[in-house]
């Protein structure tokens, strides 16, 4: 990308990519773009433009006014002629993700709301605030400099197990991986069939249970599910050389060989969320490769299986790059260390930086505003780190070389993985709008699983697509009963519903649970007894600094 994309000399000069980004854009279309984008500095220029650009950044009325109203337009002409230009490119996927990504990048850093001298809001509230702003905006950039990441939501408004993550129930186990958390029915009859609940090891688990209105799991709990919870141990100096392999036989097989022992039932249902769904799946087919066959139903929520599209993930992850990893962090050459949680939030943060980044600079910083408390965001902004071994398998045989999906290609815990191995029945769910896990990747677990599966697509992004407790009655989902190969004809064939998904789900999973039986008052077992109550301490742990 061009440094000086965003100069603007008279109208005559568009703003440009590198010249090796601009030859891969056909000839006719790069004229088409040039034309509008000479004619909307004519017109902006003129004062003919007939309906001013919006954009929410801009929508306070002081932005409207004066030579602030033609600096925002001008912004956002030369931002939507960059990122034409960028669409326009035709390049393999990688190349035209990676020149997408940079031009979203470049396009968002120079937007004026971010800089004191082009931002009217900030200089109003420097002079309204007798410079009060400035003070605070340079406390909050000192603060945020200190722990390496912009703070989104006030980390004093929340405290894990007493206003989040606040269901009822108990450890009853442990290892050097993870607490397994039995959650207290909520109840008098419950299904027979518990479910066994893996969230992701790159987050913590409480995105499950933020606050009572909020929680899938109280939701499940009040429908007369028994529940239980894998919570992942933050990654400490101890745990440099622990491996994907650990994680799906010290996690999550040992997790299902628990919950059935307690339970003293031959199969349980299990739901594994993102990274979860993926080590989930590892684990079944490791499971049926030896005819054990634990499990009565899989979940899997926003999970890759099939890695042929990774979405804007992808621009971050090559030879070179997975290299470094292994020779750094992943064991090679004895190099062994751990993915700092903090690098992994702000990665996740700027692939959505106008939201997640450059709104909390302004607020924070030039507004000199305290964050606000949201129970989402301050579980965003509670980091958790990654072994290095088990990041670098991830990254090389799931990103890198899509081996997964490929029948016996990879061996875990001495075992080939082949997932077609997996035949009972799935509930497999995606967001419409998800921009880590792309819903057509998701869907292509449908045609990895040989058992009945369902598929669902939520609205909405990777996580408030499936944090949408019905009561809120928002947003929609859309679901078919037939599974056709492309993901886009399913699409069209389905039919859309209002609402949330969770109702379905339950639905789904009762008919999976067996009869209700009477609730247990007791948690744990005489072999697994209670060692702590829920939410324990391993979710407690703050990221080691790495």
């Amino acid at each position: 990308m061009n440094n000086n994309a965003f100069r603007f000399n008279g109208g005559i000069n568009p703003p440009k990519l590198s010249s090796m980004d601009m030859a891969l854009i056909p000839p006719e279309i790069l004229s088409a773009i040039e034309q509008k984008y000479a004619a909307d500095i004519y017109q902006l220029w003129t004062g003919k433009l007939e309906t001013p650009l919006e954009d929410s950044r801009f929508k306070s009325q002081i932005w409207h006014e004066g030579l602030s109203s033609f600096i925002y337009q001008m912004y956002l002409i030369n931002s939507q002629h960059l990122t034409s230009l960028a669409n326009a490119v035709v390049a393999e996927p990688k190349i035209k993700h990676r020149i997408i990504f940079a031009t979203d990048q470049v396009v968002s850093s120079m937007s004026p709301t971010n800089f004191l001298a082009t931002n009217p809001e900030a200089i109003q509230e420097l002079i309204q605030s007798n410079g009060q702003s400035f003070t605070n905006g340079l406390k909050n950039l000192l603060s945020d400099l200190q722990v390496g990441k912009i703070t989104q939501s006030d980390p004093d408004a929340f405290e894990i197990g007493k206003n989040i993550a606040t269901t009822e129930g108990a450890v009853v186990y442990q290892n050097q991986l993870f607490q397994l958390i039995q959650y207290k029915p909520s109840t008098p009859m419950v299904y027979e069939k518990p479910l066994l609940m893996v969230p992701p090891c790159i987050n913590k688990y409480y995105i499950l249970d933020l606050q009572p209105q909020t929680s899938l799991v109280q939701y499940l709990l009040s429908q007369g599910f028994t529940l239980y919870m894998v919570s992942w141990k933050n990654p400490d100096q101890s745990m440099t050389q622990v491996t994907w392999d650990d994680y799906v036989g010290l996690g999550v097989i040992e997790a299902i060989r628990v919950c059935v022992e307690i339970s003293k039932q031959a199969q349980i249902n299990i739901l594994g969320f993102c990274v979860g769904g993926t080590l989930v799946s590892c684990a079944l087919a490791i499971l049926a490769a030896k005819d054990l066959h634990p499990i009565a139903s899989v979940t899997l929520l926003t999970s890759f299986l099939d890695f042929s599209d990774t979405g804007m993930l992808d621009v971050f992850v090559d030879e070179a790059m997975v290299e470094h990893r292994e020779n750094t962090i992943g064991g090679k050459n004895g190099n062994y260390g751990l993915l700092s949680g903090v690098e992994l939030a702000n990665t996740f943060s700027f692939l959505r930086p106008n939201d997640l980044v450059w709104n909390y600079v302004v607020a924070n910083y030039l507004l000199g505003k305290s964050p606000t408390s949201f129970d989402l965001l301050f579980w965003n902004g509670d980091s958790t780190n990654l072994p290095g071994p088990m990041y670098a398998y991830y990254l090389r045989h799931m990103y890198l070389n899509n081996d997964l999906k490929k029948p016996n290609c990879l061996t875990m815990c001495a075992t080939p993985v082949d997932l077609s191995k997996i035949t009972c029945p799935s509930y497999i769910y995606a967001s419409r709008e998800d921009h880590i896990v792309p819903w057509k990747s998701a869907y292509n677990s449908a045609q990895i699983l040989k058992g009945a599966n369902r598929f669902v697509l939520g609205a909405s992004g990777h996580i408030a697509g499936v944090i949408n407790p019905p009561h809120k009655k928002k947003r929609n989902y859309w679901t078919s009963t037939k599974l056709p190969r492309d993901a886009q004809d399913w699409y069209l064939g389905a039919k859309m519903i209002e609402g949330s998904w969770w109702p379905d789900y339950a639905q789904w999973l009762a008919s999976h649970s067996d009869k209700k039986i009477k609730a247990k008052a007791q948690l744990g077992s005489p072999k697994y007894k209670v060692i702590e109550p829920a939410p324990g301490s391993y979710v407690k742990e703050t990221a080691v600094k790495v």
